[in-house]
């Protein structure tokens, strides 16, 4: 279950950034309402999978997710640069991330 709330954690990660961009671009309440509530609800998730996990490992891997996903979704909805070496990179940080959980 920690693994799940882990992963769930850096989804809403992954969402609250988005916000943030969105949020730039509309400033607008719903925007920041969305924002506060994938974020909150990231930490909320982080918090429950702490309980089981050591915080290195969790904090690490939700960091991970949240990084390469922002930049998955900068690339594939906000036209950033799709460039073989950002995505080498970001493949980088996922395998450290699955490394992780191997070794936990």
């Amino acid at each position: 279950m920690a693994w799940v709330s882990l992963i769930l954690a850096g989804i809403c990660e992954m969402f609250g950034v988005t916000m943030i961009n969105k949020l730039n671009k509309d400033r607008n309440l719903k925007s920041m309402l969305f924002l506060i509530l994938g974020f909150g609800a990231s930490f909320l998730f982080l918090a429950i999978a702490m309980k089981t996990l050591p915080m290195g490992t969790a904090y690490a891997i939700w960091t991970g997710i949240g990084a390469s996903g922002g930049a998955i979704i900068g690339m594939l909805l906000y036209g950033e640069s799709k460039d073989w070496k950002r995505i080498v990179f970001i493949a980088i940080v996922l395998s450290a991330a699955i490394g992780l959980k191997l070794v936990s």
